[in-house]
């Protein structure tokens, strides 16, 4: 598949100079880009690299001088990363499914199937379950009972969807994604240690007695809203009585973990290998970096952004920037860094004051 310089400038809402009908196929970085390609020059730093490659065209910053490049035609653009998110919907190659229902597939004969789905090999598609129009299910997934998926969803391979789960239009599960797995909920049936040790932050007091620990089942399930993408092998938990909820636009990185009876905002974006413990409240617009905790039962505002490894253990405010284990205000981390940096220099100036005073004291 192939398109003109002028067809992609349309498309993505860009403008351009030189030859319009130039053909494009694929995308390729500046130094490693031939004729045919298109090259990713975003910024000025990338455009240096155009010399290296061979390609024709570019895509470059408003008012970038693009004749300076050798180039035959230029795309121009006032967010370049942001045009790249449409070049990248045109471009994309996909992953090869075919149209149509595998005869090696499972597709229950209570199940409604929309149109224009897609069903690879080995997939199953249980009881009273809902697949809207124009999904696609790869090899080797699974849809629970009654689970009801919208239209335009897009479930890679080993993807798991378990019973009741209700998931909106526009749905992306990258392989292994798994939603709709029981909680992490056990009880004793005595008082156990963990509560203790929660209640007093100290050591039990006795040698710890022996626990055996009774599974409660999850009763609720996982509802989903529209345009939501889950990476590769994140996990969403069913709730215990009620549903897990995950909003409209939420966007979760690879390795993600969502237990059982959260709740996470619209437009929230969760990166690799974040954990939010259960009945934890997210809110709207929260970017939770990568390797961030998030403790049980506790409330993230609207807007909080949390730095890369943050362990959050009590409420946090909207808007507030944090960072650090546990979590505190991002600036207040950075003077809790620096003032750990200078700990060598400060022992060191301490130990020299206090060998003078031990000399005054000798010398009296």
């Amino acid at each position: 598949m192939s398109y003109r310089v002028k067809d992609i400038a349309t498309a993505l809402g860009a403008g351009f100079e030189g030859d319009g009908d130039y053909q494009i196929s694929t995308v390729a970085e500046p130094a490693h880009a031939k004729p045919g390609q298109i090259a990713l020059a975003l910024t000025p730093e990338y455009a240096k690299e155009l010399s290296l490659g061979k390609a024709d065209v570019a895509i470059l910053w408003t008012g970038a001088n693009w004749q300076s490049y050798n180039l035959k035609a230029a795309i121009f653009a006032p967010r370049p990363r942001f045009t790249l998110s449409g070049l990248s919907v045109m471009m994309d190659p996909g992953q090869g499914y075919e149209l149509g229902i595998s005869p090696h597939a499972y597709v229950d004969q209570t199940a409604s199937v929309g149109k224009n789905v897609t069903i690879g090999p080995f997939s199953y598609v249980g009881a009273q379950a809902i697949l809207g129009d124009d999904t696609v299910i790869a090899a080797q997934v699974h849809i629970g009972y009654k689970s009801q998926i919208g239209k335009g969803a897009y479930l890679r391979e080993g993807v798991k969807i378990g019973a009741r789960v209700k998931i909106g239009t526009g749905f992306v599960a990258q392989p292994g994604v798994v939603v709709g797995s029981d909680g992490f909920s056990f009880v004793t049936p005595d008082v156990a240690g963990v509560e203790n040790v929660r209640k007093t932050l100290g050591d039990q007091k006795e040698a710890a007695k022996e626990q055996v620990w009774t599974r409660i089942h999850s009763l609720g399930s996982v509802t989903i809203g529209n345009d939501v993408e889950f990476g590769a092998n994140s996990c969403v938990d069913s709730g215990t009585v009620r549903d897990t909820v995950i909003g409209n636009s939420v966007k979760c990185d690879n390795l993600v973990h969502i237990g059982h009876n959260v709740t996470v905002g619209d437009n929230s974006l969760i990166c690799g290998q974040v954990g939010i413990a259960g009945s934890a409240r997210i809110g709207r617009n929260v970017v939770l970096a990568g390797q961030t905790g998030v403790n049980d039962n506790i409330f993230v505002g609207d807007n909080v952004v949390a730095g890369g490894a943050t362990k959050i253990f009590t409420n946090v405010p909207a808007g507030r920037v944090v960072l650090g284990y546990p979590a505190v205000k991002m600036e207040r981390h950075l003077d809790i860094y620096k003032a750990i940096r200078r700990l060598p220099r400060l022992f060191k100036e301490v130990a020299e004051i206090k060998k003078n005073v031990l000399n005054l004291r000798e010398k009296k």
